[in-house]
């Protein structure tokens, strides 16, 4: 029936499986089936590191097998629907509901629907309520799951923080309680008391008359808070020798070398700089090793370094030698994302281009240094006018800056500065005798709106109004005159939904539902989004995504996730969003630890610093 209907659709490469190193097993020989969802295109999905590594560690136990599934484009969705076809994992092709285990990755908000979508697609209940059976059980992980509250009415249990140890316990728990016939309460009873797993039916939820969380108590002896879990020695840790290689051009077509996780930076807006904490690094050597390993068994010719900022990798030159032996060899291209403008060196520049020269991109996150010190981004004007000219002399054309709008204490003199700097760019270029000859120089300037997310020192603060958002965008494009400059802004109306499910609590499980079932999917491709459908969901249930979106939270108030520990103490996050208030920054972690909780841990730099 699948072949039947591939014809009618654009790009069935996302549908029907077969890759190289994808991994078929005996279904009648294994006792745990998982199903890996991705709640987003096969193109998208197919780039995200996280399945890679959990798809292979799954399917490194006998017993168990692990497959992918991918959130349908609409032409596919209706011709499932039209044909009665459920959504099948791409390895075997039978229907989601002949899993035991049911996973989704949240990495972003506005994929939030298609969770929903996909469930429903297979014929499994949408909530959460009515799946009553062992199997069928749905679980999910990611940064999102970090306030896991909006999508509670959906998932079954959240796993907090890194996966790789608590996804094999997860499944060795459930193939004991499979084999004894336990029913479900009974098995999320004991799912619960593995470190990392939150299970929300297990916790109760007051509100105060203003709206606001009263209470969250747990129910039958949980734990009051649920601590993410870490993977403390990444040497040791699990990582795969090959990937799945699509047959299909994808978003990061490439290989992905993880060599650190978390980040010694304090940037007061940035989720990923705290929910990963604390610093833990690979060795050069391991690292080194399973980047050529990975380019041999997938026959990749680019190799992409990752991290949350890869120039502060206390190893990189060491790791930039041993790889440069063999990728000039093998004219294999090396990608270095999240570079950091204060520590990008000329020798740096040099071993990044020496086997294939791309654009550089830069994040200073904002225009004026006023704004730059109260969001403690801790880099100068010099600093990124020092490492622009550096680039331009080493023969770079191209440079790409992130910004971003509606941030704290923002005025519009900040986003005026915002042009005057890229500007100043595009004025440094054409006054350096040495730029490259007969070339023009290209500053592109991508500019998002500022999201509050939780377990960051802006949890506590108010998006700026579409209304605003749309007059700072338009001044900002008035303030560029030069076809030099490339100004790229994110749209607002999405942005406002994302900072209301970021910090959304329970009851915003019930607009989702409500705009899932006036068809709103695909939310973050702008050709689905309908912010009407959005808007008539908020009506219907009584809900101001202004309350969530747009409104300062108290430092004494309860937030929907204050049940979740990721290591970062809410004493430290409200002094950091009051040092932005007095414009005062704070030192690196490796120039000095600030005390932000994270050595509850025992491990990595905190430990290190010690």
């Amino acid at each position: 029936m699948i072949n039947d209907i591939l014809l009618n659709v654009q790009k069935p490469g996302r549908y029907i499986g077969g890759e190289p190193n994808s991994i078929v097993k005996d279904k009648s020989k294994v006792d745990v089936r998982f199903a890996f969802c991705f709640p987003d295109t096969y193109e998208v999905g197919m780039s995200h590191l996280g399945m890679k590594i959990i798809y292979s560690l799954i399917n490194s136990l006998e017993w168990a097998w692990c497959e992918r599934v991918f959130a349908p484009w609409g032409d596919m969705e209706q011709q499932m629907r039209d044909n009665r076809i459920d959504l099948y994992g791409l390895e075997s092709g039978d229907s989601l509901k002949e899993f035991d285990i049911i996973g989704f990755t949240l990495l972003y908000e506005m994929s939030y629907t298609n969770v929903l979508n996909m469930l429903d697609l297979a014929g499994v209940p949408v909530l959460a309520r009515d799946r009553h059976r062992l199997n069928q059980l749905v679980v999910a992980g990611g940064p999102c799951a970090c306030n896991p509250e909006p999508m509670c009415d959906f998932i079954d249990l959240f796993i907090l923080g890194d996966g790789e140890e608590v996804t094999v316990e997860l499944l060795e728990l459930y193939r004991k309680h499979k084999a004894m016939g336990s029913d479900k309460s009974t098995f999320l009873r004991a799912a619960a008391e593995i470190g990392g797993i939150y299970v929300p039916s297990l916790y109760d939820v007051s509100y105060n008359a203003d709206g606001t969380v009263e209470a969250v108590r747990p129910l039958d002896g949980v734990p009051a808070t649920v601590r993410k879990r870490i993977v403390a020695d990444l040497d040791n840790c699990f990582y795969p020798d090959k990937f799945v290689v699509p047959f299909i051009d994808v978003v990061f077509d490439r290989a992905v070398e993880e060599i650190y996780r978390g980040c010694i930076r304090g940037c007061r807006f940035c989720q990923a700089g705290y929910i990963y904490r604390p610093i833990r690094e690979k060795s050069a050597e391991v690292a080194g090793a399973q980047a050529h390993c990975l380019c041999r068994n997938t026959g990749y010719d680019d190799l992409s370094l990752l991290s949350l900022s890869t120039s502060d990798y206390s190893q990189l030159e060491p790791l930039l030698d041993q790889l440069l032996d063999w990728t000039k060899e093998e004219k294999i291209g090396l990608q270095m994302p999240s570079l950091r403008i204060d520590n990008f060196s000329e020798q740096l520049m040099n071993k990044i281009q020496a086997v294939k020269r791309a654009g550089l991109t830069f994040a200073p996150e904002a225009g004026s240094q006023r704004l730059r010190d109260a969001i403690n981004k801790n880099i100068s004007e010099e600093d990124i006018l020092s490492t622009c000219r550096m680039a331009f002399e080493g023969g770079y054309t191209a440079v790409k800056l992130y910004f971003m709008m509606g941030l704290p204490t923002e005025t519009m003199e900040d986003i005026e500065a915002i042009a005057a700097l890229a500007q100043k760019i595009v004025d440094l270029y054409y006054s350096l005798p040495s730029r490259p000859k007969g070339k023009s120089v290209s500053v592109s300037v991508s500019c998002a709106t500022f999201v509050p997310k939780p377990h960051t020192p802006f949890q506590f603060e108010a998006q700026d109004t579409a209304e605003s958002i749309n007059e700072k965008q338009a001044h900002l494009r008035e303030m560029i005159h030069t076809r030099k400059i490339q100004l790229s802004l994110h749209e607002s109306p999405t942005s406002r939904l994302e900072a209301v499910f970021a910090r959304g609590d329970r009851r915003v499980g019930k607009v989702i539902y409500s705009a899932w079932r006036k068809g709103c999917r695909m939310d973050s491709w702008g050709e689905y989004f309908d912010s009407d459908k959005w808007s008539a969901a908020f009506d219907e249930c009584g809900l101001s995504p202004e309350f969530y979106a747009n409104r300062r939270r108290d430092f004494d108030e309860i937030n929907p996730w204050d049940h979740i520990d990721y290591g970062i103490s809410k004493k430290f996050l409200i002094c950091q969003d009051k040092l932005a208030y007095e414009g005062r920054t704070t030192p690196n972690c490796r120039q000095q630890c600030a005390g932000c909780g994270a050595a509850v841990y025992g491990e990595g730099l905190c430990v290190e610093k010690r």
